[in-house]
């Protein structure tokens, strides 16, 4: 196979040029910022990354050289931005000019597009969600397994401060073993983010408790130590299907109608033309090792954040502010209440979105593909993610009935337990 680092750089490239597009702009930098992926956890909100080898700052690990979109404003997009690459409209164009894909398109082509890349032998970088149902989720990791071409899946949130610094606090033992996790998601930017495109659809998204919400349900399980074995959704379109203004915004991307000041919610404009998702849902699930889980989802709140409240055999933490400038408290005496806590630790990383975990994420794949290092996220966690959502959305819509989670195939998880090798270029 010969040594990666001295082969030439990863040919990537990208499929959808569309608002998430924006995570391949880390290429160059991820191929250059080395990331320790193997040290485990970091200091208390400290970053992850390091510095390079001496061996490893010769050569970048990639480059894009193609882009593919549907849309004639995809491809100018790509254009302008990627003015040395080839631009083409359909992903199977790029068979033959690329080792590797970053597939940001919109949820319900991750699957067919995943499949069709993973067949060619072209590493797969799928933004999360994995897929909109389990039954699709599912073959695209048997897809993996039985071609073995790489495959990551983009949970970035893995990587971001807050979540390092809770993982870290319960890897120590300070709140003892983890007995229940708990997350309030505050979607204060819901209107524009969700309602006014594809993602108000339920047949292009399946629900926000699989889009928005797989971040949080793969971070409860990272937390909580083991995947949702059952669950039960309750949930409702409470506000935005009362907003009668609707348009079709086809060529446009979220930034150009996204604005503080669309406010409030009833008074949104221009909301997507079909509108038949929840925008206020909860989930309640139990984890294959016991331990008790919920998640609710709201986006008609004035603030945008998540909290999440960790609670073990010792202890409780808790998030106050999930980026940059927040910290997370733990609370290990009894008392009445007290927003002080018994320590308090600073959250590290930007103090909005999440550009540093979208770095870890993308040179996490990249040395994945090239050097065959293993990755912090398995498919089988973002399979999990996917699982509690999608069967948390079928329990909201029938009645609120529990849904077990159907289990994998023994040679796909033994695929996914086995080292992947490098990518010979």
């Amino acid at each position: 196979m010969g040594d990666a680092r001295t082969a030439r750089p990863l040919r990537v490239g990208i499929v959808g040029m569309g608002q998430r597009a924006a995570i391949a702009r880390h290429v160059a930098e991820a191929a250059a910022a080395a990331t320790d992926l193997e040290a485990g956890p970091t200091t208390a909100g400290s970053d992850s990354s390091r510095s390079l080898r001496s061996d490893e700052a010769a050569e970048p690990l990639g480059r894009v050289v193609a882009v593919a979109d549907v849309t004639d404003q995809g491809r100018e997009r790509a254009r302008v931005e990627y003015p040395d690459a080839l631009v083409v409209a359909r992903h199977g164009d790029l068979v033959g000019a690329v080792d590797a894909a970053i597939v940001t398109t919109p949820d319900w082509t991750h699957a067919a597009i995943a499949i069709d890349l993973l067949r060619a032998g072209i590493a797969v970088y799928l933004e999360k969600p994995l897929a909109i149902t389990v039954e699709d989720a599912d073959a695209v990791l048997n897809t993996a397994a039985e071609t073995g071409t790489p495959l990551y899946v983009g949970h970035n949130f893995r990587h971001a401060a807050v979540v390092r610094l809770m993982r870290e606090i319960v890897d120590r033992g300070e709140i003892g073993q983890v007995k229940a996790v708990w997350c309030r998601h505050f979607v204060g930017n819901g209107g524009d983010y969700y309602f006014k495109d594809w993602h108000a659809d339920r047949a292009k998204v399946n629900s926000l408790l699989l889009q928005k919400a797989s971040h949080d349900l793969d971070v409860i399980h990272a937390l909580g130590g083991g995947d949702t074995a059952r669950v039960v959704g309750m949930g409702s379109l409470s506000v935005y299907g009362d907003v009668t203004d609707r348009r079709d915004r086809s060529g446009e991307l979220m930034g150009d109608w996204f604005s503080l000041d669309n406010w409030p919610p009833l008074e949104q404009t221009g909301l997507n033309p079909v509108v038949d998702v929840e925008d206020v849902s909860m989930v309640m699930m139990t984890l294959d090792n016991g331990v008790q889980a919920s998640y609710e989802q709201c986006h008609f709140t004035p603030d945008y954040w998540r909290n999440y409240t960790v609670i073990g055999t010792e202890g409780r933490l808790e998030n106050i502010g999930d980026t940059g400038g927040g910290v997370v408290k733990v609370w290990t005496h009894r008392r009445g209440w007290d927003v002080a806590g018994d320590r308090e630790y600073p959250i590290a990383g930007v103090e909005s979105g999440h550009a540093d975990a979208d770095l870890v994420t993308m040179t996490e794949f990249l040395r994945h593909v090239a050097l065959g290092e293993p990755t912090t996220l398995s498919p089988i966690a973002a399979r999990a993610a996917v699982a509690a959502g999608a069967l948390a959305t079928r329990s909201l819509r029938n009645g609120s009935v529990p849904v077990d989670v159907p289990p994998l195939p023994a040679a796909t998880i033994a695929h996914f337990s086995t080292p992947t090798p490098a990518v010979t270029r």
